[in-house]
C-alpha cells in the first residue's frame, strides 16, 4: 500500500474536516500515548516469554 503526496494530502484534509483544527493536537497526543502504551505492552510480553 503505497500513499503518495496526494493521498497524504487528502487524508490530512478529510482528518481536518472531521475533527477540526482545534481537536488535532489531542488527537496526535492521544494517538502518541496508545502507541507507547502498545509498544510497552510488546516489551513487556517479551519479557515474559523470556523468563
Amino acid at each position: 500500500m503505497n500513499l503518495g503526496p496526494t493521498e497524504l494530502l487528502i487524508i490530512l484534509v478529510v482528518i481536518l474536516v472531521l475533527f477540526g483544527g482545534a481537536k488535532l493536537p489531542q488527537l496526535a497526543r492521544s494517538l502518541g500515548q496508545a502507541q507507547k502504551e502498545f509498544k510497552d505492552g510488546l516489551a513487556e510480553g517479551e519479557d515474559k516469554e523470556d523468563a
